[in-house]
């Protein structure tokens, strides 16, 4: 019986488990490095410098330093990009920003906060490792999301911190014969907002215009202290698509749920979603969801939003209400779930009749995000990225 399962573990259909089936030569690839020591990655120049003795491993970055990571000509693929800064604190990794452009194009697709980018939320390194992010000890970035072009590209650093650091840096990518008509050029942006009406989502993604995917996300809360210890992640994300214009096709239950957890969201790092923060105490969380087992794709637009909304108990939900902070609860539940916004006139929740039960809440706390996404062209309609007083306030 042993030899028979040995035999159908390496035959037929069995070679699916070797995604890349690395006994394969492939002809066709043409592999590049580009770091300092071959910033243009050209076959035969690499460490040139020093006589080749480690000329120039990384460099200098000083404020409004634009340095270029990679700048290549022709079809190919970005396939893993590694960097390292010496300044790691929460307002360099804000300050630091990436762009990427695909085709010779003058906007960028990728226009994020260096931390965000790498999916580090509230700009705080914490080691982890998922799909598509890593961040070993905590002391390096590195993102493995493939990235095709098809005439060129061009992957710049910016600095917009107050400080010099030092960067290393190395990009893989290889040339490609064709570029084949599926491919579809890799994009992401970031927003935040620090305070929003009661009742009005988030946009965790803002509507996308074009044929593409929606890859997923990492968000990062930073609780208003006014709500006291209730929970914050009551909210429902949101996809809209296509067609969709006051409801959307695709909604979750809840924050926690989104990201495959239930009843709270504590600290754990899985491959398609996590938390890598969970701070109770100072009451910030930052989390990730990449749609790879179950794609989102559109055909013309894409929106994702997120509810803000939490919950508590009637009594703690109460005394907020008496103190005057802002809020609007929309359920209750207990063994029942009560809809308080069908009810007409609205119900108070100083009246005797409202439900004494768990407590859903609308909301405001300080919420930003960095969405990955795919589109078949290589610029997007998003806005440019905030300037660096709105990333960096409040960290």
């Amino acid at each position: 019986m042993r030899t028979i399962v040995l035999a159908l573990l390496v035959s037929g259909t069995s070679l699916g488990l070797f995604a890349q089936e690395l006994f394969r030569f492939d002809s066709t690839k043409t592999i590049r490095w580009s770091s300092f020591e071959n910033p243009l990655a050209a076959d035969g120049m690499g460490g040139k410098e020093n006589h080749g003795a480690k000329g120039h491993p990384f460099q200098t970055i000083h404020k409004g330093d634009t340095i270029a990571l990679v700048s290549a000509t022709g079809a190919g693929i970005i396939e893993r990009i590694w960097l390292t800064v010496s300044e790691r604190s929460p307002v360099a990794l804000r300050s630091i920003r990436i762009q990427m452009f695909w085709d010779g194009t003058k906007k960028p697709a990728v226009d994020v906060p260096l931390g965000d980018f790498f999916g580090i939320g509230l700009g705080a390194t914490v080691p982890f490792e998922n799909e598509f992010f890593s961040e070993p000890e905590g002391r390096s970035f590195n993102c493995v999301i493939p990235m095709p072009f098809r005439l060129g590209a061009k992957i710049v650093l910016i600095s917009e911190y107050e400080k010099g650091f030092l960067l290393f840096y190395k990009i893989n990518f290889q040339s490609m014969k064709r570029w084949e008509a599926d491919m579809m050029y890799f994009h992401a942006a970031w927003s935040r907002r620090t305070k929003a009406a009661l009742g009005e989502d988030f946009e965790i993604m803002p509507k996308v215009a074009g044929c593409g995917r929606y890859l997923g996300a990492n968000i990062g809360v930073q609780v208003d202290s006014a709500y006291g210890d209730t929970w914050w992640g009551e909210g429902e994300v949101k996809i809209f698509k296509d067609r969709d214009s006051t409801y959307p096709s695709l909604v979750g239950t809840g924050t926690e749920d989104y990201i495959g957890t239930g009843w709270g969201q504590g600290k754990f790092i899985n491959r398609y979603q996590g938390c890598t923060i969970a701070d109770e105490k100072q009451r910030r969380w930052a989390f990730y969801r990449f749609h790879v087992p179950d794609p989102v794709f559109f055909n013309t637009s894409c929106l994702v939003t997120i509810q803000q909304m939490g919950g508590g108990s009637f009594e703690k939900v109460k005394a907020l209400v008496d103190k005057g902070v802002a809020l609007v609860p929309v359920t209750t539940s207990r063994l029942e779930f009560v809809k308080l916004l069908e009810y007409d006139p609205p119900m108070s929740i100083s009246e005797e009749r409202f439900p004494k039960g768990w407590v859903n809440f609308y909301r405001s706390d300080d919420i930003s995000a960095t969405s990955y996404f795919y589109l078949n062209k290589p610029v997007n309609n998003l806005p440019p990225l905030a300037p660096v007083a709105n990333r960096i306030n409040g960290l």
